[in-house]
């Protein structure tokens, strides 16, 4: 077993630590299982560093051409969002979702997925642009999945109120007005960030003369997403309607983003297998 793969499995093992002790934190108030869980997810994140320097220098370049080294990027950058927002109040739930997200789709990966050893796989494009796009795209796909988490759980905090239905558990929940401010700040940063990255897409099917490849399923599901995004925004502007009706908007463009993701199997330019 080579150097970044024993961290890649030390990274596995803590991240579950972690996520037991924010588990306790959420079901009872506890600050030092907190505090202990935030520890280990400090550890998390150094070591995820690691991974990314050992690999980049026994392999010559940095891991970011296969669907196995998107999902860790995307871990490593959930890791550090939750660092940020740990640090406002009543962000347990929030950050205890978003690691669940990550642990659960590092997890998979490594069922699933093996680090690819073809730096550009099926993908022939500019090195550059290619680069550009897989780095935005992550970004992207981070800040979609914040506001993602946030809009479900405004969503659940709506439906308890509307029911009222309220316990402990419901005080250390941000209040709707928090939910509401951060879930449009992160879709407000994810959406351009994501569009970017498939303007350069696009690009790189022109500069390849692929243009059968618009019709690509990724392709078609992102632009849907990016729709719904964008249809978000332009309602929230123009028409006055619940905010309850905004979250679901988010959610369906979220969902939209996850069909796109999961296409690349299927997808004929952007076939990231991992293998």
């Amino acid at each position: 077993m080579t150097v970044h793969d024993t961290i890649h499995s030390f990274i596995i093992y803590i991240y579950a630590l972690s996520l037991l002790f924010y588990f306790s934190d959420c079901i009872r108030r506890n600050a030092n299982a907190k505090r202990i869980g935030t520890g280990l997810l400090v550890i998390v994140s150094i070591m995820q560093l690691m991974y990314l320097v050992f690999y980049t220098v026994n392999q010559g370049y940095v891991p970011i051409y296969s669907m196995y080294d998107f999902i860790f990027l995307f871990s490593f950058c959930i890791v550090l969002i939750s660092f940020i927002l740990s640090r406002g109040q009543r962000s347990e739930y929030i950050v205890f979702l978003l690691n669940v997200v990550s642990f659960s789709a590092l997890v998979l990966s490594d069922f699933w997925l093996v680090p690819s050893e073809d730096r550009l796989l099926n993908w022939q494009t500019v090195h550059g642009m290619l680069v550009m796009h897989i780095a935005l795209a992550n970004l992207g796909f981070a800040a979609l999945t914040v506001a993602a988490v946030f809009a479900m759980t405004y969503l659940f905090l709506h439906y308890r109120l509307k029911l009222k239905r309220w316990n402990d558990s419901m005080r250390r929940v941000p209040s709707l007005e928090i939910l509401q401010l951060y879930m449009n700040k992160a879709s407000l940063i994810g959406t351009p960030i994501l569009g970017i990255s498939v303007i350069l897409a696009i690009l790189s099917i022109v500069a390849e003369k692929q243009w059968l490849y618009l019709l690509d399923l990724k392709v078609l599901a992102t632009i849907i997403a990016l729709c719904i995004y964008v249809g978000y925004f332009v309602s929230k502007r123009y028409i006055d309607a619940p905010q309850y009706v905004m979250a679901r908007w988010i959610l369906l463009g979220y969902a939209f983003v996850i069909i796109s993701f999961m296409s690349n199997a299927w997808s004929m330019f952007h076939r990231w297998t991992g293998e």
